[in-house]
């Protein structure tokens, strides 16, 4: 049986749960976070010149993009003292990361809407890779922490997007507790589960924010499992903060609400060219 304990990857790959810096240096004292960069650290780049439908991962035309360079990227991101002194730094990808993430739809089930069950597979497909918000413009930093007390993980990135593609995925991402609801989806050893999506309340911040919960229930080679996962972003002018947060053990919401509200002022900090204050206690 696969336990939801937290596992040392020695080598994550994209579509990991934790990026490898972000095992080894997210965390405590705000230290050094893993930055991708695909961009120089100007302050605004073109627009991309083809919108993309609702759900895909490149970003949607606006007039300019305000980029988040890679220093300005790593301060917004939040610490574990801006959680609760049960949360640590990671130590790696949990174990059901793979395990239940990697599956796939059961398509026949879905009698009356094929489609529908295409939208529920991008849904886990973003679980699974982490890009529900599609892919960053410029730099990105990404840090992770695990809350042993309750045997839960938590994934936070920071990165520019541009608005029109952040309103896009968000307006996706709200459709998603009717369209997916409840459904079956199956992993690569056969492990069947029942999926659940509903949608959370989160802080009043930012100038857009959407929260979901995704429930997996059913067996993990041959034991039963439920894994609950929150997952919340919140825009602030062309970037954006997003998490996961939970475990077999369930999710701590407290904690979600806390990391969208430190997080969310500290990117209104970042982007209004202050240095975020120091997290008290």
């Amino acid at each position: 049986m696969i336990r939801p304990s937290c596992l040392l990857a020695s080598a994550l790959t994209a579509g990991t749960l934790l990026s490898t810096a972000a095992c080894s240096n997210g965390g405590g004292d705000g230290g050094a976070a893993r930055t991708d960069s695909s961009a120089s650290p100007a302050s605004t780049v073109p627009a991309s010149p083809v919108a993309e439908e609702p759900g895909a991962a490149s970003p949607s035309p606006s007039a300019s993009v305000r980029v988040l360079t890679e220093a300005e990227a790593r301060s917004a991101l939040i610490t574990n003292s801006d959680l609760g002194s049960q949360w640590d730094e990671s130590k790696g990808v949990a174990a059901w990361h793979d395990a239940l993430l990697e599956s796939k739809v059961d398509a026949s089930a879905f009698v009356t809407d094929k489609g529908d069950a295409k939208e529920c597979q991008k849904l886990l497909d973003g679980l699974y890779k982490e890009d529900l918000l599609g892919k960053p413009v410029g730099a990105s930093a990404v840090t992770g922490f695990d809350d042993s007390d309750n045997d839960a993980q938590m994934r936070y990135e920071v990165a520019s997007y541009g608005k029109n593609a952040l309103d896009d995925q968000m307006k996706w991402l709200s459709t998603l507790p009717d369209v997916c609801d409840q459904f079956t989806a199956v992993n690569g050893k056969g492990d069947r589960q029942t999926v659940q999506v509903t949608e959370t309340q989160l802080p009043d911040v930012g100038d857009a924010r959407q929260g979901l919960q995704v429930t997996m229930s059913g067996e993990l080679e041959g034991d039963p499992e439920t894994l609950t996962l929150d997952f919340a972003a919140v825009r602030v002018g062309d970037s954006a903060l997003s998490l996961t947060n939970g475990g077999l053990s369930g999710t701590q919401h407290q904690s979600t609400e806390q990391a969208v509200q430190a997080g969310t002022t500290r990117l209104k900090d970042v982007l209004a060219g202050k240095s975020p204050a120091p997290t008290q206690g």
